[in-house]
């Protein structure tokens, strides 16, 4: 059982609510536009960290993270890029490949916008957990709090935090 944070597009902000909950998990994963590596530094001093970069990373953060991040989390395959699109919407510059080779979970940022979701055609569940920086026009900033555990991803949560 392995206790995942997601967080997206946190535009060089971190404090020590984000920071809390980042203690609280097992393995924090970033989708991108991560601004400042003061923000991924903080989280790696006490976490494992998986993050991309996003359209707003400087090459800083392009040599330490790739564009898409695919690997294993116990049984479950994910897939993490910042610019991906959504169910029926993908961004053309993975829709082939999501298409011929889906994962299971399929992760995104970059719209600042919180949204889960299943793709019932390729058989995958969508997550993009909104914005945790302060930098963008949404309303209340949001992470997910989720257990992969085995093949099951389970206990999704929202956390979210005033602007």
């Amino acid at each position: 059982m392995t206790k995942i944070l997601l967080l997206s597009d946190t535009h060089s902000y971190i404090d020590d609510a984000i920071l809390k909950h980042v203690k609280q998990a097992d393995e924090v994963w970033h989708a991108g536009d991560i601004g400042d590596l003061k923000v991924t530094d903080a989280i790696k001093k006490l976490k494992p960290l998986r993050a991309v970069y996003g359209n707003i990373d400087d090459n800083k953060a392009r040599m330490e993270f790739p564009e898409n991040n695919r690997f294993m989390c116990e049984g479950v395959d994910v897939w993490i890029t910042h610019i991906g699109g959504y169910p029926n919407r993908y961004d053309i510059r993975i829709r082939d490949e999501i298409k011929k080779n889906p994962p299971k979970l399929f992760i995104s940022g970059h719209s600042h916008i919180l949204k889960v979701m299943q793709d019932k055609k390729l058989n995958l569940l969508h997550m993009n957990p909104g914005a945790s920086g302060k930098h963008g026009f949404q309303q209340v900033r949001t992470m997910l709090r989720f257990v992969i555990d085995g093949e099951k991803i389970k206990d999704l949560e929202v956390v979210e935090f005033e602007n």
